[in-house]
């Protein structure tokens, strides 16, 4: 089917109007102004009103660098005017963005900053109130380091793998294809490639957009199985083993729940189901598409480990772990003893906090169900050092990482290395305008429409992606310098502090319980991990009486 160019889609779909309003000004402003000053001469004046207009706009409108200027040609330019206004309207606008929404300075300002290469400094010292409760902080030593390497990297992958990977400090968290755009997938995946680090499919399947700039992939499988399923929609083992033994993808992920919806699936209406998302799913054009609360797959921690080597072997011995947010804490123990009975061990485990974000999810859920970041890594980390398997099995955190310093703090509570989702939505020149689900994403991250998709340029933002990613790792390595370490792993919980009060400040360690390894099958001193093992079932998700 013949389909008029991106261009020529950008200008007469998709809200044509409301986004090229003052082109279209510009352009039939300058036409009109033209054929009435061939009457009457002295109107050509007003071509001074219309011409500079529409040299903005086609300017705008052909540019690479700006997602919302090839979307909103001159309008865009409204927000930069705002921004430039900001600093003289502060105390004003400091805690609310230009339409009313909380704005964070650390996850939108600091990351677009280093994303475009520009200094990432702040004049006049903190602004956080450092008698808050709410503020936490890392020890520095009087005796910096002289020796630690800049960037470091983790190695996965127990003896039972074949293929083990060397996973970077900071990588792209999942984000589907559907949910994403191709353009944005393809961004991603280079800049993956471009900067050394791994980049998470999402639960939507392996698209052929992971796989065009040969970035590292892994390719995470949800309840839906999606490009790997058989027409009951049940997990297809051949199917599987023929894409999972693709050189790209590094490692593969069961997800058995995510941040923003743990316990929940998900449904793709049937209007969205495009033939192209049909193929990658391996699903029916145009019907709806569901992504199960539960799995098919198993159902007890034993099958799901069993599940995992399987997985394991058909991907030729590469490395498998296992994605979730903490719910209740026996069954994330519960997983950890199957691993002891049955000598089956998962390669890595990422924890995905409560705050972790999605395209949409219930408001409940995402308010209230799940245990967030801080809360769910400590349990992995006491579950995995207190059986003595953190040294085999790796840990990673993933939920609103957007700092060096935010990867400094998992690591002091257990994470070997970090996942970003947002952080990289950003430097791919998203703007929070909370539109995911409604497929009119301004900048073309979060849609499907090729009239949006045209604003972002793969080359462009690919370079951002990894530019962000390298500024990132750098302000980590000065952490690191500053506390005198050598490297991320030598991060410990008694270096990170938490404010109690306005006159009281304790240790991490003082606050939530860290046992030392292999307590827990020497039975743990503090009661509460202690009736957590206890009441977990190597043989059921349900609780031991």
């Amino acid at each position: 089917m013949n389909r008029r160019p991106a261009l020529a889609d950008s200008l007469f779909r998709d809200h044509a109007l409301s986004r090229n309003a003052l082109l279209l000004a510009g352009l039939v402003g300058t036409i009109a102004v033209t054929l009435i000053g061939l009457r009457h001469p002295r109107a050509f004046w007003l071509l001074l009103l219309f011409v500079p207009l529409l040299v903005v706009a086609l300017i705008d409108l052909l540019q690479t660098h700006h997602s919302l200027r090839r979307n909103y040609p001159v309008s865009a330019r409204f927000r930069w005017f705002f921004e430039w206004l900001r600093p003289f309207l502060r105390s004003y606008i400091v805690e609310s963005d230009l339409d009313g929404r909380p704005f964070s300075h650390d996850e939108r300002a600091l990351v677009y900053a280093r994303a475009k290469g520009d200094v990432s400094t702040h004049p006049f010292g903190t602004e956080l109130d450092v008698y808050s409760e709410e503020y936490e902080w890392l020890a520095h030593s009087i005796a910096p380091s002289r020796h630690a390497e800049k960037y470091t990297r983790v190695s996965v992958g127990t003896d039972q793998c074949s293929r083990p990977y060397s996973a970077a400090r900071l990588n792209i968290s999942a984000m589907s294809f559907g949910a994403l755009g191709s353009n944005a997938i393809e961004a991603l995946n280079l800049g993956a490639r471009i900067g050394g680090f791994y980049h998470d499919t999402g639960e939507g399947g392996l698209s052929p957009y992971h796989l065009k700039h040969g970035g590292d992939v892994v390719w995470e499988l949800g309840s839906g199985y999606f490009g790997c399923r058989d027409a009951s929609g049940n997990f297809d083992p051949a199917h599987f083993r023929d894409k999972a033994t693709n050189d790209a993808v590094v490692m593969t992920e069961i997800k058995l729940s995510q941040g923003a919806k743990p316990g929940h699936g998900g449904l793709l209406p049937g209007p969205k189901v495009t033939a192209e998302i049909a193929r990658i799913r391996d699903i029916p054009e145009g019907e709806d598409c569901l992504s199960p609360p539960f799995h098919t797959a198993f159902s007890t921690p034993r099958e799901l480990l069993a599940f995992a080597a399987q997985m394991r072997d058909l991907s030729g011995g590469k490395p498998v772990g296992i994605k979730l947010c903490v719910g209740y804490p026996h069954e994330l123990f519960a997983v950890v003893k199957a691993m002891i009975e049955t000598e089956i061990l998962v390669d890595f485990i990422v924890i995905d906090g409560a705050e972790g974000g999605t395209g949409a999810a219930p408001t409940e859920l995402s308010d209230r169900v799940g245990m967030p970041l801080r809360e769910g890594l400590i349990l992995a980390r006491n579950a995995l050092v207190g059986t003595n398997l953190k040294n085999k099995v790796r840990l990673a955190a993933s939920g609103k990482v957007n700092s060096g310093a935010a990867i400094a703090m998992n690591a002091a509570l257990g994470a070997d290395w970090c996942n970003a989702a947002r952080s990289f939505m950003f430097s791919l020149g998203c703007v929070q305008s909370m539109r995911c689900h409604t497929d009119t994403c301004p900048t073309g991250v979060a849609t499907q429409s090729p009239a949006r998709q045209r604003a972002l340029v793969v080359p462009e933002k690919a370079e951002r992606v990894a530019r962000f990613q390298r500024a990132t790792l750098d302000a980590l390595h000065d952490i690191v310098v500053a506390a005198g370490l050598n490297s991320p792993d030598e991060f410990t919980p008694d270096g990170l502090r938490q404010r109690i009060n306005a006159a009281e400040m304790r240790s991490i360690d003082e606050i939530y319980p860290f046992v030392q390894p292999g307590e827990l099958l020497d039975g743990a001193r503090d009661p509460r991990l202690a009736n957590w093992w206890n009441a977990a079932d190597p043989a059921s998700f349900a609780r031991r009486a």
